[in-house]
């Protein structure tokens, strides 16, 4: 299922420990499987426990507890929008409610193209630059005005 160059990323991550504690691997292992195929099924999760040599059910309690990872088929950009509060008083319950009218989806939704999901997130620790956004766990977005936001879309449908 994963890739023989997902293989080799996980190889770099497993080298950084010592044999006995492989495990120590497991969140950046997630991270490379769901870069790839876009989210974690429950056989790549088991695929990824066999690899690493540790419990199939360890490794999905990993991928349940952090909402980094997707536990099921996402759109090709996920925009996950912080909404705690900090955020949510300087902006982001309006930027939230703006995307969910551009796009046409509530939060937790997928656009029917596929293209975009939107999600909800909790504090992203960059609260003196609100309203703030992650796009597929990577890139932080800050100080997002509607503007910004059309901008950002339009850039993301290319």
């Amino acid at each position: 299922m994963l890739s023989e160059q997902c293989y080799k990323k996980i190889d770099r991550e497993l080298a950084k420990y010592p044999a006995d504690q492989r495990q120590s691997a497991v969140m950046a292992s997630l991270a490379h499987a769901q870069v790839e195929l876009g989210w974690l099924s429950p056989e790549t999760m088991k695929e990824i426990a066999d690899y690493i040599g540790m419990p199939a059910i360890a490794v999905q309690e990993v991928a349940t507890f952090y909402n980094m990872y997707n536990l099921k088929p996402i759109g090709k950009h996920k925009i996950t929008v912080c909404t705690n509060l900090p955020c949510a008083l300087s902006g982001g319950v309006k930027a939230g409610e703006h995307l969910k009218q551009k796009l046409g989806i509530d939060y937790r939704d997928t656009t029917d193209d596929g293209e975009f999901t939107l999600l909800e997130g909790e504090c992203m620790g960059a609260c003196g630059d609100a309203p703030v956004l992650l796009v597929n766990n990577h890139r932080m977005c800050s100080f997002m005005n509607n503007d910004k936001l059309d901008a950002l879309v339009e850039e993301l449908k290319k």
